[in-house]
């Protein structure tokens, strides 16, 4: 016997857990849009303002930096970017380029230079 087919379409639990800062108005606008393409649920996304939050990691430490969690692992910077696209059909091929050899590595310095801008950024953006 078969399932019911609102059983077999579950939506299955989020692979990736991603944490984010609520009051950047440049974050939010990320998160809209990974929320949008993320049409099979695979991301949870933790707005690290909320004080009800539960964070891994120190919060200071996880606002200073984008983090996820994949395959039980915390993951940072480039790496944690690279996990949530993986997670989205549509931005996947992105993520898997991301395990190139040397790939994470320029992804990474790109991240570091983005966060030297990120402040001017979100003063563009209030």
């Amino acid at each position: 016997m078969t399932p019911p087919r609102s059983l077999a379409r579950q939506t299955p639990a989020p692979r990736v857990t991603v944490w984010y800062d609520g009051a950047c108005p440049l974050c939010l606008r990320e998160v809209g849009l990974m929320r949008r393409l993320d049409r099979r649920g695979a991301i949870r996304f933790v707005d690290l303002t909320d004080q009800a939050s539960t964070c891994p990691l120190d919060r200071r430490t996880m606002l200073a930096r984008f983090h996820a969690e994949a395959d039980g692992r915390i993951l940072s910077g480039a790496a944690a970017f690279a996990a949530m696209w993986r997670a989205i059909p549509v931005l996947r091929p992105l993520g898997e380029v991301a395990r190139l050899p040397g790939a994470l590595w320029v992804l990474e310095r790109l991240y570091l230079r983005f966060l030297r801008v990120r402040p001017v950024l979100q003063g563009w953006l209030r």
